[in-house]
């Protein structure tokens, strides 16, 4: 009898499996949802589907009134731009300050604790002082984001370079190689994979840190639009803003994975992927 560890799934099985918790997810809110509107029709809590129905196509299909805009997508470009600026310059500052904090002793005992010490500051705890100092404008959440995810992919990229077996450090030197050329020739090639797996990872904070500085100060925004509709128990409105983030992160996730696949297929030779 084969124990289970060792059994695998095929494709149509790992299929249904991963659709598994996501339906009965689906099926829970819907017996809940009936359950809360047939005692009070216009519970706001659980809202039938034809309520979150009718508020995506208010939301995304039908100008606003005041403004003439399409709010889901005006607020998914206000967002995803913060979003974008934030982790483009994180991804900078982290992949440089990562490389030669894992490489160079001389930085590594400069900078290593200073950014011990970043990493454990509470992002959130530091938005008021980013207000003051920077206003209420844009720039302000684009740096609660850069603050937010710097440290983390500094420390782990500082850890993936000191990985690097030492050997290919000597091999390098032996052939007369200098510091940059080590850097750019022997380092960068094999960080910027692993660059972009510490971005992966650290998109989920991002994106809290981003829908925390909206949800405080802003006028437009996936975060601004959810606190918004927090007032009003808005709930058909929220629960798709809710999603439709998800669905946002998911597919940034996805196309980074799908990039990391197609640039860097050494990566995936051997071992069956």
């Amino acid at each position: 009898m084969r124990r289970l560890i060792n059994r695998r799934p095929d494709v149509a099985m790992r299929f249904g499996l991963m659709l598994l918790p996501f339906l009965l997810v689906v099926v829970a809110y819907m017996i809940a949802s009936e359950a809360r509107l047939a005692v009070n029709p216009n519970d706001k809590l659980l809202p039938g589907w034809a309520t979150i129905s009718a508020a995506i196509e208010r939301m995304a299909f039908l100008p606003d009134p005041r403004t003439g805009s399409y709010l889901l997508w005006s607020d998914t470009m206000a967002s995803l731009q913060r979003l974008a600026i934030g982790v483009a310059l994180a991804t900078l500052i982290g992949g440089i300050f990562g490389i030669l904090q894992g490489l160079v002793p001389y930085f590594r005992a400069t900078f290593n604790a200073f950014t011990g010490v970043l990493s454990m500051i509470p992002p959130l705890s530091v938005l008021p002082i980013l207000f003051i100092i920077f206003g209420l404008g844009e720039l302000a959440k684009v740096v609660l984001v850069v603050v937010g995810i710097t440290p983390f992919i500094i420390r782990d990229l500082a850890l993936r370079t000191s990985e690097i077996p030492h050997e290919e450090i000597i091999k390098a030197q032996t052939l007369g190689a200098s510091t940059w050329q080590i850097i750019l020739r022997v380092v960068v090639p094999q960080m910027l994979p692993r660059l972009i797996d510490a971005v992966r990872l650290s998109l989920g904070a991002a994106w809290l840190f981003l829908i925390a500085a909206e949800a405080i100060a802003s006028n437009a925004g996936l975060g601004y639009r959810i606190f918004l509709m927090r007032r009003y128990l808005a709930m058909d409105v929220i629960l798709p803003y809710v999603a439709w983030i998800t669905i946002l992160a998911f597919t940034l996730d996805l196309a980074l994975r799908l990039f990391q696949r197609a640039a860097f297929r050494w990566m995936y030779r051997g071992n069956g992927n």
